[in-house]
C-alpha cells in the first residue's frame, strides 16, 4: 500500500533561536544523541513506512547534510529505480520559503510513480507510525490529513509552533500560533498526508496568487477550501526551534522510558555509519548516565551528558549535563557543566565553564578557549549562551 507514496523533506524551517549551531549547517543537519542528526528521524520514519522515493529541499550551506546523507545508503535509498534525492535553493531570498525551490524542481514530482506523498519538515523529533496516518487518511477522505499532537505544556514548550482548532470529526477548522498563553493546545507536528495532484494544485495557487511564503501555510490558510483531517500522535514529541528545546530534547534521551521509545520503538532510526574503533575507558574515567559514541577516549569523569565521535577527554576533566560534538577535547581537570560544545572545540586544562539547565553555555564550532581565563560564567558572558 505505501509503495504508492513518495516522500518529501522541506528544510525550510525557522532557525532564529538556535543559530549558533546553524550558522555552517542547517538545522536538519545538527547533531543529536551523540551519533545522530535530526534529520536522521524524519527520513526514518518515513523509509520504516515503507516509502523508497524521497526528496529533500535544503537550504544554502548544505555541505554538512550532503556529506551525512550520501548516497542514502544508511537509509537503504541508494537504488537505481527511485531513491534518495537532495534539491539546494540557496538562490532563495527567504529561508522559510519552499514554494519557489519546488516550482524549480517540479519535473521530480512529475517524473515520480507514486501517487501520494507525505510532506515534513526536520525539526519535530519523534518515532513514528506513518502507516497508521495513512490508514487514517485513506479512510477519511479528506484533502489533507495533518498530525499534530495533544500536549499539556504549550506554555512552556512548542513556542511559536503552529496550534490546530479541531471541530467535529477530526476537521482541522482554523489554524493559529502558540504563543504560550495555554498550557493545553493540539500542535502540529506540520506532517502532511496528501494525493500528488493535491500538491501541485496547492503549489499551482501559491505560484499564482504570489501571496503564500510556504506550502504548509497555503493549506494553513485554505481551511475553509480544503478538507483538512487531523491526525494524533500520542508518542514523545519535541520541536527543535531553540537552544533551549534543543538541549531539553538532549537531556530526555538520557530518560530511558524516552530513549527505548524513540530508539528501540517499533521503527529503527538510521544515520551514517562510522567505522571507527569503539570508545575506550582508562582505569581513571568514570561514567554514569551518558550516552558515548564510538571513537572516544574516556579517562575524565562523565555524568548525565551525551558525546558524540571522536571526542578526548584527558584525566581529571568533570563533565556533568553537557553535550559535547565531534572532535572536541577536554584537557586535564577541565569542569564543564550544563554546556554545549560545537565541532572540534580545545577546552584547556583547569578552565570552568558553567551554565544552567534553561540556558546552558554555547561554544560555537572550531572556537578554543583562552589559556588566560580561568572561569567562563554564563551570566558574566552573555554571548556565549542563548537565552530563548
Amino acid at each position: 500500500m505505501n509503495k504508492d507514496y513518495m516522500g518529501i523533506i522541506s528544510l525550510n524551517e525557522d532557525d532564529e533561536h538556535i543559530k549558533c549551531l546553524t550558522n555552517n549547517r542547517p538545522l536538519a543537519s545538527v547533531p543529536i544523541g551523540g551519533k545522530y542528526r535530526l534529520i536522521d528521524f524524519t527520513l526514518s520514519n518515513m523509509v520504516n513506512a515503507g516509502l523508497t522515493n524521497i526528496g529533500i529541499y535544503t537550504q544554502s550551506e548544505s555541505r554538512s547534510l550532503i556529506d551525512h546523507l550520501d548516497s542514502g545508503k544508511a537509509w537503504d535509498l541508494d537504488r537505481k529505480i527511485n531513491g534518495l534525492f537532495v534539491f539546494n535553493f540557496n538562490h532563495f531570498t527567504s529561508k522559510t520559503n519552499d514554494i519557489e525551490a519546488i516550482k524549480n524542481n517540479i519535473e521530480y514530482i512529475y517524473r515520480s510513480k507514486q501517487n501520494n506523498v507525505i510532506f515534513a519538515s526536520s525539526n519535530m523529533l519523534c518515532n513514528l507510525d506513518y502507516e497508521k496516518a495513512i490508514e487514517f487518511h485513506e479512510k477519511s477522505g479528506a484533502d489533507v490529513t495533518v498530525i499534530y499532537k495533544k500536549v499539556s505544556n504549550s506554555n512552556t514548550s512548542f513556542l511559536n509552533c503552529n496550534v490546530l482548532n479541531i471541530g467535529l470529526n477530526n476537521s482541522v477548522v482554523s489554524v493559529g500560533k502558540n504563543i504560550g498563553t495555554k498550557a493545553i493546545n493540539n500542535i502540529s507536528m506540520d506532517m502532511f498526508i496528501f494525493k500528488r495532484s493535491t500538491l501541485l494544485q496547492i503549489l499551482n495557487k501559491c505560484i499564482s496568487t504570489g501571496y503564500y511564503n510556504s506550502i504548509k501555510n497555503c493549506i494553513y490558510m485554505n481551511t475553509d477550501k480544503l478538507s483538512i483531517k487531523a491526525y494524533e500522535f500520542k508518542g514523545y514529541l519535541e520541536c527543535i526551534n531553540s537552544i533551549d528545546t534543543y538541549y531539553k530534547t538532549n537531556m530526555d534521551m538520557l530518560k530511558p522510558k524516552i530513549n527505548k521509545e524513540l530508539f528501540f520503538g517499533k521503527g529503527h532510526i538510521y544515520t551514517k555509519v562510522m567505522d571507527t574503533a569503539p570508545t575506550k575507558y582508562s582505569s581513571y574515567s568514570n561514567v554514569t548516565n551518558s550516552l558515548i559514541a564510538n571513537g572516544c577516549i574516556i579517562e575524565g569523569s562523565i555524568k548525565d551528558s551525551i558525546i558524540s565521535r571522536s571526542v578526548k577527554v584527558h584525566k581529571g576533566a568533570q563533565l556533568e549535563n553537557c553535550i559535547i560534538f565531534h572532535g572536541c577535547e577536554i584537557k586535564e581537570n577541565a569542569k564543564l557543566k550544563n554546556v554545549i560544545i560545537d565541532k572540534n572545540v580545545i577546552v584547556e586544562k583547569n578552565k570552568e565553564l558553567k551554565g544552567d539547565c534553561q540556558y546552558p553555555v554555547v561554544i560555537e564550532k572550531h572556537h578554543y578557549s583562552n589559556p588566560l581565563v580561568n572561569e567562563i560564567n554564563f551570566a558574566d558572558y552573555p554571548s556565549l549562551k542563548s537565552i530563548v
